[in-house]
């Protein structure tokens, strides 16, 4: 039986009685949730719910993402550990500890996601976008990574990348966006929202994924390890950030999907409409379910499993199977 994400949007109560689990919304709407077939649940409304429900999820080892009013990640309910290794995690812990150890693995996130970032702009520039700059400016950059001697050095690196790969978004955006710097706390337009809320859900992606497997998603080597996030989530975001998330924003701007309209303008910044923020939750689930010809396994793998592959290789990484090498985009 293939497991399913379930999104709530809508404010109301989550009941469970027995194994049954019913989502009452404020309008008395009724809506059965196969708790037996969720990978995870995503709240996006005002939800009640109790203990008995948080327990039977746990049960059934099914994580849930909690966000806010305006569309941004809060927090997750993770449920206890029961895939647990004590030897892996002291490998994470010592491959955090050790400088050169640490700085290896964060110089492969950081060259596989530029990697994937160079591939998006040239698929555009094949297709009459004049992004020569933009390519030339980003070749010149990737080859400093390998040099790197510093977490802060690659860190500085990858700001550059990023902020040349952002003022293509310009020419690639067939809509009026003025985008040039991305801005996140809050977001200060429609563009820098977009990007937010769907970062977000790759990143709770991949907390699921990493529940899957034996890996502390609190170790990370890239992003800084700190109390109250699962920063390795963040680390291998970076990866599938430009595959999933940079392409299925331009899909959604590009064939008016969303538009300015789309947002309620709030203060300073931007957030999304319920109904257009389905949509994107919509297209955003088709294409973790969408599925390629894999080179190594030479056979067709989604791109959710594409993440949860990500966590094995590192896997075989740190109990020293296998050198790590991030995914990058051959197509």
């Amino acid at each position: 039986m293939s497991k399913q994400s379930f999104y709530i949007l809508k404010n109301g109560t989550i009941k469970r009685k027995d194994n049954n689990v019913t989502m009452i919304s404020e309008d008395g709407l009724k809506k059965d949730l196969k708790i037996e077939v969720a990978r995870d649940i995503y709240l996006f409304g005002e939800v009640n719910l109790n203990t008995k429900f948080l327990n039977y999820t746990s049960q059934m080892k099914v994580p849930i993402h909690v966000f806010n009013y305006y569309g941004f990640y809060s927090g997750t309910y993770y449920p206890r550990d029961s895939n647990v290794s004590g030897r892996l995690l002291v490998k994470q812990v010592e491959y955090y500890q050790n400088d050169k150890k640490r700085l290896g693995i964060a110089k492969e996130f950081i060259d596989s996601a530029s990697h994937n970032i160079y591939r998006n702009l040239r698929y555009y520039n094949e297709r009459d976008k004049d992004l020569g700059k933009q390519i030339e400016l980003i070749k010149g950059l990737r080859p400093k990574i390998k040099k790197c001697e510093a977490i802060n050095e690659l860190m500085g690196i990858e700001g550059n990348i990023r902020k040349n790969y952002y003022t293509g978004w310009n020419i690639i955006v067939n809509q009026e966006i003025d985008f040039n710097k991305r801005v996140k706390r809050p977001p200060d337009n429609m563009i820098n929202s977009l990007i937010s809320f769907i970062n977000s859900l790759i990143y709770t992606t991949i907390l699921s994924e990493i529940y899957k497997t034996q890996l502390n998603p609190t170790i990370s080597y890239l992003h800084e390890v700190g109390d109250k996030r699962f920063s390795l989530c963040l680390d291998i975001a970076e990866i599938f950030k430009p595959l999933i998330g940079d392409r299925l924003i331009f899909t959604l701007l590009n064939k008016r999907i969303i538009t300015e309209k789309s947002f309620d303008e709030g203060s300073n910044f931007y957030y999304l409409k319920d109904k257009e923020r389905l949509k994107i939750l919509k297209l955003y689930d088709e294409r973790l379910k969408s599925t390629i010809m894999h080179k190594t396994l030479r056979k067709q793998v989604s791109y959710r499993h594409l993440m949860r592959l990500e966590c094995y290789k590192l896997i075989k990484h740190l109990q020293g199977d296998k050198e790590y090498e991030g995914f990058k985009i051959w197509w």
